[in-house]
């Protein structure tokens, strides 16, 4: 008879008769009694008030009965945890049992009873049992630190559970490593920032050495541990990759895809060059293509999979078309998967395969379906230029099916392909004027209209074809209205007479009888374009357009980099990474794949800490890459508040230092200087240290020239503060929602200081504002979170002081000075650049030894002067003289020449840079002649303005700061 039988009752009073059959002297009638017990809490009853006389039951040899006590005691403990600490005695006493299984069971039920109270009586039988001789009950107790850990972490860790855990990585016993690396990386992911598993060398070949002899779900733990380990090189990563390729052949598909993972990672590391790389390419296709004949659950998830592989390594199934083919009696879901795939697969060698497969897709009945298949010929025309031409061809013979649905996608798709190659397919305007009247989707309507207003010259009734559409503008969906203004628009720009009264009542009907703001403001927008600037608007509305790219739908590099990394689980089924349906931070590490290495490549290995026992690689000489994309590499940031900057490391300053990182102009001064470009530190090895080598002819005697000069004072007097330049708006309101940003830079006690006002011109609050830069030629970046600590309401403003620190990631810019900003809170991010005068960047300790500047003068060929003026500037030399070192630009010298004087400056920059300047300043004649050395980029930024604001416009400030 079977156990249905308990599960049948529906007796009153049972609790009673129950409890009496419980405490019975009969083991038999004891055992059913529990197993009826346990059919009532199944099925929902509430039992609980049996608890003492089911924990009575505990104290028997029957591992039947103990099972199903143990079973109840974990359904009802936390919600009788004073009644389970009669338990613990029996749990201690099981725990030393002479059956394995009776003491793995304990110490597995131990773990699940989640009561504080408990716990603590349970880390002395755990700790036996975690050194058992059996290693069942060891890699039971393996998963109950765990589960303990999850309890009571901190009690765990007092314990010393963790160390054991550890230990156990190097069992004899293969599950027992496999339970101990699912524990250790369990524990990990819950506190991200442990260094639990310290993997080396070592420990990675004991857990490889596992992997052959371990079953499949411990396989899979130590596969996932593997893929979080970064090998120090390519040979490293080659064994590794050699000794997991077999589990490849696996029957277990979650074995198939963990060992995928660690190969497309490891992957990264083998030169492209290497044999063992093309041959591990060819390995990869046969197991995947085999997962495909799974049943479609399966089929689906393996899709999903291979959906990410190959946008990141094509080449793997580039063969493999054929078994991407649908199959008539596929589900949906597999079959637009499918379907995904081959678009990312087709190639020039395959594409007439693949498009006579689509074109049979698009007669199926499934209509979604054909559909997708329809619009997979038009990404297949973007995507494969040589095959546009038969694209259109398959998409004319479709419309010809007047099949509504058919037809409707062909003109949304051909639309994309105009976009792709204009002036190339325009003949075929004609066949989809023609299908006007059958078009009753949006995306379709508009697509057409879209087709019209573009190509309106080439239409003879265009005019007309639009009309038809404006009697029902109101019934239109959003979509079709805007792009029905726009064409209408287009069309009156292109033919202005014939149209003028259509426009008239688009704009009307846009601004006047519409209640959805986007059609109201871009109608106003139109009209006042039309009305105020013809020709304005005809550059505006009738701009070229970008082509549209070739890939639209391509995974972004950094998240497809994330997602491979986790093959084989949810997030490479949602293609989201964990933290996005993961809840709260715990648990959710962001995961990258490795940089390429080996000697093929050129790079340095990628730094894996001390894991390996080694030192961390010396960190190679800073080289300036050129200038990326405003938006693509501020949107790569982490806008989080910074963290304030600690002191500058001197290895830093020595690298900024000794090199020029400007690109060419003081070859010859770090010449002179004994200096080595790139890295060492020959010139300005620190931000307070004078020039590190001294020239050669220091000591020879000084003659001729300009030897004199040191022999008079140079009246240098006090500073008197640096120039400030005033406010000016740096983000309008209308570009970032609503926030204005306008500020200006200053150098305070030797700080770089960011003035911003933040005005509020929206009608919400602003918060959690948060400030980051982009790469730039000075590596300026905060030294610190933008402080807003108050919420910025509407029509407030408030003043916000940022330091700057030097120390930031450097890259070339043009302009020099140009700077670039990402600034986040509550609403959006919004992004702009300004230019900050390169005088900030002048350091205090500027002021050159005499000597040293006279030698390095000499020595600086004069085809590397540059020479400029300065108009309008009514100062004296000693005048000019205070103002500039107010700004940190130092007087060494001066002498006086026929009636001419002339002082010798010099300037240094926050990156170690020199520019060594003479000043030439005649009385009575208002204008400045600026000789500077070396002629570099740096010199082209310290022209007449940047000196005739250091002197003239600084007396200004001054004043102003006086009053």
């Amino acid at each position: 008879m079977t156990d249905s039988k308990y599960f049948t009752t529906t007796k009153k009073g049972e609790i009673f008769e129950l409890k009496a059959e419980l405490n019975s002297d009969k083991k038999e009638k004891k055992k059913e009694a529990v197993k009826k017990v346990i059919a009532s809490m199944t099925v929902g009853k509430d039992v609980s008030a049996l608890f003492p006389d089911v924990v009575n039951c505990m104290q028997t040899d029957n591992l039947e009965l103990k099972k199903l006590v143990y079973l109840y005691l974990m359904n009802y403990a936390k919600s009788q945890p004073d009644m389970a600490i009669m338990a613990v005695n029996t749990f201690v006493k099981d725990c030393e049992d002479p059956n394995p299984l009776i003491r793995a069971l304990a110490v597995r039920t131990m773990g699940c009873i989640r009561v504080d109270k408990i716990t603590e009586y349970l880390c002395e039988p755990l700790r036996k049992c975690l050194k058992d001789e059996d290693p069942y009950v060891r890699k039971t107790a393996a998963v109950c630190v765990a589960k303990l850990h999850d309890i009571n972490a901190q009690l765990v860790e007092d314990q010393g559970f963790l160390d054991t855990l550890k230990d156990l990585i190097s069992d004899s016993n293969p599950m027992v490593v496999a339970n101990a690396v699912a524990a250790l990386s369990e524990i990990a992911e819950s506190h991200p920032n442990s260094n639990l598993l310290d993997l080396n060398p070592q420990s990675i070949n004991k857990l490889l050495t596992a992997l052959n002899e371990c079953t499949e779900w411990g396989q899979i733990f130590i596969l996932d541990c593997l893929a979080n380990y970064t090998p120090r090189d390519d040979r490293e990563s080659q064994s590794i990759c050699e000794r997991v390729t077999p589990r490849l052949s696996h029957a277990n598909s979650a074995v198939v895809l963990s060992a995928v993972k660690v190969l497309m990672k490891f992957m990264e590391m083998l030169p492209k060059d290497l044999d063992y790389y093309g041959t591990l390419l060819k390995k990869l296709a046969p197991p995947l293509v085999t997962l495909l004949s799974a049943e479609p659950e399966l089929q689906y998830v393996a899709l999903r999979n291979i959906n990410l592989i190959v946008q990141k390594r094509p080449e793997i199934l580039k063969h493999e078309m054929k078994v991407f083919f649908v199959k008539y009696n596929d589900p949906i879901y597999v079959k637009l998967e499918k379907l995904d795939i081959m678009i990312r697969l087709a190639s020039q060698a395959n594409i007439a395969q693949v498009l006579a497969e689509l074109k049979e897709y698009a007669t199926e009945v499934d209509v979604d379906f054909v559909r997708k298949a329809v619009r997979a010929i038009g990404r297949c025309a973007i995507k494969v230029e040589q095959s546009a031409e038969r694209c259109v061809s398959t998409l004319l013979d479709l419309i010809q099916t007047k099949v509504n649905y058919v037809v409707q996608e062909a003109i949304v798709v051909i639309k994309d392909i105009f976009r792709k190659y204009p002036n190339k397919y325009e003949s075929v305007i004609a066949t989809l004027c023609e299908n006007l009247d059958s078009l009753d989707e949006p995306e379709a309507r508009a697509a057409m209209i879209w087709i019209v207003g573009e190509y309106a010259e080439r239409i003879d009734n265009a005019d007309e074809l639009l009309e038809s559409f404006l009697e029902g503008f109101h019934d239109e969906s959003t979509q079709v209205q805007l792009q029905l203004l726009t064409a209408i628009v287009k069309l009156f720009l292109k033919k202005p007479t014939e149209t003028q009264e259509l426009v008239q009542q688009v704009l009307s009907l846009a601004t006047q009888d519409s209640d959805n703001p986007d059609l109201r403001d871009r109608g106003y927008i139109y009209w006042r374009l039309l009305s105020t600037d013809p020709v304005a608007a005809k550059e505006v509305v009738l701009a070229e357009k970008p082509l549209i790219s070739e890939e639209t739908d391509l995974i972004e590099p950094t998240l497809l980099e994330e997602l491979i990394c986790h093959i084989g689980t949810l997030a490479s089924v949602y293609h989201k990474p964990p933290s996005a349906f993961v809840e709260g931070s715990r648990g959710v590490m962001h995961k990258r794949l490795p940089a390429r290495t080996g000697s093929g490549e050129g790079t340095e290995c990628p730094d894996v800490g001390n894991a390996a026992g080694g030192s961390a690689p010396e960190a190679a000489p800073s080289i300036i890459p050129s200038q990326g994309d405003l938006l693509g590499d501020l949107l790569n940031l982490d806008l989080a508040p910074p963290t304030t900057t600690g002191p500058t490391p001197s290895t830093s300053g020595m690298q900024m230092g000794g090199m020029d990182l400007l690109g060419g102009g003081l070859e010859s001064l770090v010449g002179t200087l004994g200096g080595d470009i790139g890295g060492s530190p020959a010139m300005g090895a620190g931000f307070g240290a004078a020039p590190a080598v001294m020239p050669a002819s220091l000591n020879a005697p000084v003659g001729g020239g300009l030897g004199d000069l040191f022999d008079l004072g140079g009246g240098v007097g006090m500073p008197m503060g640096a120039y400030i330049p005033p406010k000016t708006v740096w983000l309008p309101a209308m570009k970032a929602k609503g926030l204005e940003i306008s500020g200006t830079f200053a150098r305070r006690a030797g700080v770089i200081q960011m003035e911003l006002v933040l005005t509020n011109k929206a009608m919400s609050v602003m918060t959690d504002f948060a400030i980051q830069f982009n790469r730039n030629s000075f590596g300026l970046a905060p030294a610190g979170p933008l402080q807003v600590l108050t919420p910025l309401g509407p029509n407030q403003t408030i003043e916000v002081s940022l330091p700057l620190s030097t120390v930031g990631p450097v890259m070339k810019m043009d302009p020099l000075n140009n700077l670039q900003v990402a600034v986040k809170n509550n609403i959006d991010v919004f992004y702009f650049s300004c230019q900050y005068p390169i005088s900030m960047l002048f350091v205090e300790d500027g002021k050159m030894e005499r000597q040293v500047f006279l030698a390095t003068w000499k020595d600086i060929p004069n085809d590397n002067e540059s020479q400029f003026q300065i108009q309008d500037c009514h100062l004296n030399s000693e005048a000019a003289s205070n103002k500039l070192q107010g700004s940190n630009i130092f007087t060494i010298a001066k002498r006086t020449v026929e009636g001419q004087d002339m002082l010798y400056m010099s300037i240094k920059l926050s990156n170690g840079i020199w520019v060594l300047a003479e000043l030439k300043v005649q009385a009575g004649n208002p204008n400045y002649t600026v000789i500077e050395l070396p002629a570099s980029e740096i010199a082209a930024q310290i022209n007449a303005s940047e000196f005739k604001q250091q002197t003239d416009l600084n007396i200004n400030c001054s004043e102003e700061t006086v009053n």
